[in-house]
């Protein structure tokens, strides 16, 4: 249910979903393979100039990843209070990364409590 896009200069670069399952691996959340697709497509590991909108907020791993691709800006719906990023401060992310949690909360809380749901 988590689903992440890449937009670059006002261009959609990557699109990703979670494929944990899929994949039977546990790195393969939406933001870990946005970001990867998002490189090849701009021929380039930085996204100083792109924007990651991602439904769930990023869990340590995702954050990592976006610090070291040092990501200009991160827009996320839902929050998770348990496994997100913001457990142990935003300083996970890259000093110069913008922060904006909440867009769309509702609706991207929404969509996981019914995948959940119907997973049970």
């Amino acid at each position: 249910p988590v689903g992440a896009v890449v937009v670059c200069q006002g261009k959609i670069v990557a699109k990703a979903f979670n494929q944990t399952e899929i994949l039977t691996d546990v790195t393969a959340h939406a933001e870990m393979l946005a970001i990867t697709s998002a490189a090849q497509t701009i021929g380039g590991k930085y996204l100083k100039d792109c924007t990651l909108y991602v439904t769930l907020e990023p869990c340590l791993m995702c954050a990592g990843a976006l610090y070291w691709s040092q990501l200009g800006r991160l827009v996320f719906g839902a929050s998770e209070e348990k496994r997100g990023f913001r457990a142990l401060g935003s300083t996970v992310l890259h000093p110069k990364t913008e922060i904006i949690g909440g867009i769309l909360a509702e609706e991207s809380e929404a969509l996981l409590k019914e995948f959940f749901s119907r997973k049970r």
